[in-house]
Parts: C-alpha cells; structure tokens; sequence
C-alpha cells in the first residue's frame, strides 16, 4: 500500500488535472505535489519521445535498471512499454542472462548498453571500456541521452520503493512471465 494516497482528477484543481492524463498509480502518487509530478514528467516525456536514443536500446536500459534492483512497478511497466518499442521476449529473456553474467544473443551495442545501465545501477558510473563500446554505435547525443535516461530511472526506481507504489493489477501477469530475481 503506498505511503501517500492515490488522488484522482477530481482531487486536483483544474489547472492541474492534466497531470492524470495517465491515471496509473505512480502518477496518481506524484500529483500529490503537482509541480513534482509536472517537473517528473518534463523529464519522463523527453526521454520517451524527445530523446533521438533508439527506443529499443532505451527501454533495454530501463528494464536493466528495473531488473536488479527487483522494482516490480517500474520492470512491469516497462516490459509493456517495451513490446512496444521493438523490445522482444528473447530480449528479455537475454537481459535476465546477461545479469548472471551468461552469454545472450544479442548484438555487442545492446549488450553494452545492458552493461552501462547495470553499471550504474552497481557503480555509480559507466566504466571507461563500456563507454568506448557505447561510442562505438552511438553518436555523443545519443551516448548523453542514454546516461540522462539510466540516472532518471536509477531515481525512479528509488522513488517508486520509497513511496511503495503498487502495481496495478493488468500488469501482474508481467511479473509470472519475467520474474525478477530473489
């Protein structure tokens, strides 16, 4: 149960009812400070629609920062969101390998982007080799683009525990398919 109650648009004053546009739990817990939630979603609507970083290679990062850190809310949304960037179950099922440290199948700039997000998630940083790889296949752009993305969700992920924001029952069955880890 969260700590903060859920509000609904009803809540809300008008000027700030655009904030539920998504009327998911953790927007639902954001707007109850609705310039948090409005600078929250600044950030969240670049890097899903503004940011020139592949969609697939971006939401790869995300599920790698979701997935060991056991974030049943933000793995679950993302397994959706995902799908619908290209992100496949063998890619899924390759990113869980990849965390054990076996090998997958997927193309080196993927992998480097699975290690960069894990990376950070562990170290704090992208170790210099990973970067090079990134460099390798991505425009500074994108390779900036990327980090912005992975520390936004390092913090989400913090924020989503924090708050204990529950995962809404259509996304459960997400969490059979893909289990995260003990």
């Amino acid at each position: 149960m969260a700590r903060v109650p859920y509000l609904s648009k009803s809540d809300l004053e008008p000027a700030d009812r655009d904030l539920l546009a998504r009327e998911i739990n953790l927007n639902r817990a954001l707007v109850d400070s609705p310039e948090g939630a409005r600078a929250f979603s600044r950030l969240g609507g670049f890097n899903r629609s503004k940011s020139r970083l592949d969609g697939r290679l971006r939401e790869l990062a995300i599920l790698q920062v979701g997935y060991p850190t056991r974030s049943r809310y933000e793995y679950s949304h993302h397994i959706k969101i995902g799908r619908d960037f290209g992100v496949s179950d063998d890619d899924i099922r390759a990113l869980i390998a990849e965390t054990s440290g076996e090998p997958s199948s997927l193309d080196p700039l993927a992998q480097a982007v699975l290690r960069a997000a894990r990376e950070m998630v562990t170290g704090l940083a992208v170790s210099d080799a990973t970067f090079a790889e990134l460099s390798a296949g991505l425009d500074n752009e994108c390779l900036t683009d990327l980090v912005i993305t992975v520390a936004f969700y390092c913090g989400v992920v913090r924020l989503l525990e924090s708050l204990q924001i529950d995962v809404e029952p259509e996304y459960l069955h997400y969490l059979e398919e893909f289990p995260l880890p003990e």
